[in-house]
């Protein structure tokens, strides 16, 4: 389960790499544009404003954040799982924001949508790249020693060469890079490690459901531990490095 309010704790820096990824996109007059894995729903809503011509929908696999985001957003939000989703006909615009590493066999479906949407569309998306960053390699080497390393993902992503090869394959004109973003995170007195704290928000999730709560206790106690070690505390903040893959494809014609 997704709780939104866990994963808004650190909205300023969620949301830098989305409109970082938007402004790389050239379309003028979209017809309708889609956020595919839209989460709460605060950055979908923002389409609306650079396109107010145009359809908007939201889609994510999260009841609770899609009732979060219809409860705060005047725009069209729906459940939905992304390896069913086809684009309509007027689909101009395709969106996904840090979702596709959730979405097994992901590279499957970016060929199939990019067949279906008509010509000069744009499908833009951003994956995190960070899995081999202390905080995921310790994860992973936790997991393994609790019994359950099959629940910490190895790197579920492409590299920018590997989207870029793919898009281009399937017929498209593609611009793809990486950044990493350097998140001087706070520390609260008295708060867990911010590192962890961002991680209860996405890469815990799935611990979470394994477990029953006084195991996961356990275990994001000692995950606290390993993050204070490879983040440490410089003076009121912690710096937390986030490399970020970027890819914007456009299909052919006008």
């Amino acid at each position: 389960m997704w709780d939104p309010a866990t994963y808004l704790r650190f909205g300023d820096e969620r949301s830098r790499p989305f409109f970082d990824l938007l402004s790389r996109v050239g379309a003028e007059r979209p017809r309708a544009v889609v956020d595919l894995g839209c989460g709460p729903g605060n950055l979908t809503a923002t389409l609306a404003s650079r396109w107010p011509g145009a359809r908007i929908r939201g889609i994510d696999s999260s009841p609770e954040m899609i009732e979060r985001a219809a409860a705060a957003y005047p725009t069209d939000f729906a459940v939905g799982d992304l390896r069913a989703w086809t684009p309509e006909a007027d689909t101009d615009v395709v969106v996904s924001n840090a979702a596709l590493q959730w979405v097994p066999g992901h590279e499957a479906l970016l060929s199939r949508w990019v067949a279906a949407l008509p010509a000069g569309a744009w499908l833009a998306a951003q994956v995190p790249g960070n899995f081999d960053a202390p905080s995921h390699l310790a994860l992973r080497q936790l997991s393994v020693e609790a019994g359950f390393g099959d629940l910490a993902r190895d790197a579920p992503v492409l590299d920018p060469s590997g989207y870029a090869d793919l898009l281009a394959e399937a017929g498209c004109a593609v611009d793809a890079w990486e950044t990493t973003y350097l998140h001087r995170l706070p520390v609260v007195p008295g708060a867990d490690h911010p590192v962890l704290t961002w991680m209860d928000g996405t890469a815990l999730r799935p611990v979470r459901a394994a477990l029953s709560p006084d195991r996961f206790d356990v275990f994001r106690d000692t995950l606290g531990k390993r993050l204070a070690d490879a983040y440490p505390v410089r003076g009121t903040v912690v710096s937390f490095p986030f490399r970020r893959i970027f890819f914007v494809a456009r299909t052919q014609g006008d």
